[in-house]
């Protein structure tokens, strides 16, 4: 009994043993496999939450002439389904928008981009699914009695301008539900459909993941002139939240290869940029980021503007993302990256 005793002990050691050298060998290719199962499975739940806010943002809908007072009910659950829609996208954007950027364009496009290419004319209807769509023409719509003063301002120096407003007419709200909004389900969907492991190239995902850290600078800079990406429901701090936890979320996956690959002083300096970063934008409450002082210039704030709120934090911003910066977000994922294989990030 004794030496069966000894025996099963040593198979079991040995087991362990073979075991343990089979994790420490892992090779670069299984750890590509498992980030791409993973990041497939955590972004796919997004995207169905993508569409699924789009359909009950559809659903809410009225298909007559808006009211404020009469349909504030279908306003406020049309504008809490956008606000669950832009979660979803902000969380998924920095993997998918590198991957598949025609549809991250019709998703996510910003009004003066789509002017670009519309020309003078503009989108005369503004509730079809021809022309400006996407989550911002919807957003420009849903808020358009609330818009800041100075997103009006910088929109009407565009080309093609046209004023945002309700649904006035049955005409109007009837496209609204079954044109606009369908498109947008139509995108979403797509989206979805195309997102699977076959597509997923995590170098081009990974170095996604670093430019939109890298585009939280822009994105405070743009909201000092009324030019940023949800700017009609005034919610750009709710924007760079979600970017952050969507980047955590999906930057989390790599984890496990990058300490295989030796590289947990950088991987510390993340987590530890992502938590301060975190901390910045919680210390605002509410949607909006601080009010932009009236003398403010992001290419050369002055000693007083960077005193105020929002000039403290537009300086944390800059610090923690700026590549050019030893130990920020974006040059540390930068190392990662070429220590991972991936292509490097080139800040424009």
């Amino acid at each position: 009994m004794k030496k069966l005793a000894c025996s099963l002990y040593l198979l079991a050691v040995c087991t362990a043993v073979v075991t343990s050298a089979a994790c420490a060998t892992k090779s670069d290719d299984d750890y590509k496999r498992e980030v791409t199962r993973d990041i497939h499975a955590s972004i796919a739940a997004d995207l169905a939450t993508l569409a699924q806010a789009a359909r009950e943002l559809q659903a809410a809908a009225p298909l007559h002439a808006w009211n404020a007072e009469q349909d504030a009910t279908a306003i406020a659950a049309m504008r809490d389904a956008w606000r669950r829609m832009r979660v979803a996208y902000e969380h998924v954007e920095g993997a998918t928008a590198p991957l598949f950027p025609d549809v991250d364009f019709a998703i996510d496009a910003r009004y003066d981009d789509y002017l670009v290419e519309l020309g003078p004319n503009g989108d005369p209807t503004a509730f079809d699914r021809i022309g400006v769509t996407g989550m911002h023409a919807i957003e420009r719509i849903l808020w358009a009695p609330e818009i800041r003063a100075e997103v009006l301002a910088f929109e009407q120096t565009l080309p093609g301008f046209r004023a945002p407003a309700y649904a006035a007419t049955d005409a109007e709200a009837i496209a609204f539900k079954t044109e606009l909004v369908a498109q947008l389900i139509a995108d979403a969907d797509d989206l979805h459909a195309k997102w699977v492991p076959a597509a997923i190239d995590i170098g081009t995902a990974y170095v996604g993941l670093v430019g939109l850290m890298n585009e939280q600078r822009e994105k405070v800079n743009l909201a000092a002139t009324g030019e940023e990406e949800s700017r009609y429901a005034n919610a750009t701090l709710f924007d760079l939240r979600n970017n952050l936890a969507g980047t955590r979320k999906a930057y989390e996956l790599f984890r496990a290869w990058i300490a295989a690959r030796g590289g947990d002083a950088s991987d510390v300096q993340v987590q530890a940029k992502f938590g301060e970063l975190a901390a910045l934008y919680d210390t605002a409450s509410g949607d909006a980021l601080p009010p932009v002082p009236a003398t403010w210039s992001s290419a050369a704030p002055s000693p007083a503007d960077l005193e105020t709120p929002f000039g403290q934090l537009w300086q944390q911003v800059h610090a923690a993302t700026d590549p050019a910066r030893a130990e920020s977000i974006v040059a540390e994922m930068s190392s990662i990256a070429e220590l991972l294989g991936f292509p490097q990030f080139v800040a424009e």
